[in-house]
C-alpha cells in the first residue's frame, strides 16, 4: 500500500517537473492544435484513449512506444498525458487489466528517456 502511494506521488512529481520544464504548460492534458485537420498525434492520442477505455493498457502503451518521435514535442505531451491518466486510475482497475504501478513509474521514465530526459 505504501510502495503504491510512494509510485503515484513520485509519477505525480515527474510529471508535474515535465510539465514545466519542457512542455512549459500547468496541465497534463494533450490539447488538439487543430480540430478540423488532425495530425498524426491527434489520431494517436485519440486510438490510445480508445484503447484504455477498453482496459487495453499493455497495449496502449506498446503502441505509444511503437509511434513515439523524439523529435516532436507533441509526443512527449501525449506521453504525460498518457502516464497522468494511468497513474490516476484505481489500482483495482489497472490489477484487473493487468498493469502496475511500477510499470506506469518504468513507463514513463522509459518514455523520458527517448527525449533525452534521464531521471
Amino acid at each position: 500500500m505504501y510502495e503504491q502511494d510512494y509510485i503515484i506521488r513520485l509519477v505525480k512529481n515527474l510529471v508535474k517537473f515535465v510539465l514545466k520544464a519542457f512542455l512549459k504548460k500547468e496541465e497534463a492534458k494533450y490539447e488538439y492544435t487543430d480540430e478540423e485537420n488532425l495530425s498524426q498525434t491527434d489520431l494517436l492520442h485519440r486510438r490510445i484513449l480508445d484503447l484504455i477505455s477498453q482496459g487495453k493498457i499493455n497495449e496502449a502503451e506498446n503502441l505509444l512506444f511503437e509511434e513515439i518521435d523524439p523529435n516532436n514535442i507533441k509526443y512527449l505531451e501525449l506521453a504525460i498525458d498518457f502516464y497522468n491518466r494511468i497513474n490516476e486510475m484505481e489500482d483495482e482497475f489497472l490489477e484487473e487489466n493487468n498493469f502496475s504501478r511500477k510499470e506506469v513509474e518504468e513507463g514513463l521514465k522509459d518514455v523520458l528517456k527517448e527525449f533525452g530526459i534521464n531521471m
